[in-house]
């Protein structure tokens, strides 16, 4: 393995954490006020924020479990309705963004699922006031092809991460946050397809072909 894979590995198990951190905190601080809460009516609202924060935890693992890793349980084609149902609950936590959907294949690659899931988080990350979040995919010609459109009143998107996606950031600079974009560039690139991305001041679309391994 090289030294940049490892640096990877590390730098996506730091993203794993930095995700999990919040619900998790929460988990612990909840179980602290419940041991020393006396009102029933507060150890029930104690309880309903545990329910909430152990849900927030398991739907981030199951996400990043397909995201990240390598999808275990799965042949080498994913159901659709496995990424759907993980955008759907990881956006439905907050409930500030509304997703659309345009499947236009019962099943996807492994590779073009992981694309995928780490497309529509960077878009789900860029709707910082909330919004839409349009998500496509389709078997043509040999090739997955996905497309992924955030718009909403403010996109905060790190150049840095568009750098990831093209390819042009020195892996020298790779960090937690554009991690996940850099292995998109490294995936599609061994497939011998491409990722892309544009940029205006209310909508972020990305899109990946990603030929048949």
């Amino acid at each position: 393995m090289t030294d940049t894979a490892v640096d990877l590995a590390s730098l996506l198990a730091s993203r794993l954490c930095h995700d999990l951190l919040s619900p998790v905190g929460a988990m612990s601080n909840g179980l602290e006020l419940l041991a020393e809460e006396k009102d029933p009516e507060m150890r029930k609202r104690c309880m309903e924020l545990l329910e909430q924060s152990a849900r927030t935890s398991a739907n981030k693992l199951k996400f990043f479990r397909l995201a990240f890793g390598a999808a275990g349980g799965f042949g080498d084609n994913v159901p659709v309705d496995e990424p759907r149902a993980l955008v759907d609950a990881l956006v439905g936590e907050g409930g500030r963004i509304t997703v659309n959907w345009s499947l236009g294949a019962p099943a996807l690659p492994k590779a073009a699922v992981k694309v995928l899931l780490n497309l529509a988080h960077i878009g789900i990350d860029a709707l910082v006031r909330g919004g839409t979040l349009d998500i496509g995919a389709e078997l043509r010609g040999g090739a997955s092809e996905i497309v992924i459109r955030a718009a909403g009143p403010k996109i905060a998107f790190d150049p840095a991460v568009g750098q990831a996606l093209d390819g042009s950031l020195p892996p020298a600079d790779l960090s937690s946050r554009t991690a996940p974009a850099w292995m998109l560039h490294e995936l599609a690139a061994r497939l011998g397809g491409g990722l892309q991305f544009a940029l205006s001041e209310d909508a972020l679309v990305m899109g990946a072909v990603l030929p048949e391994g």
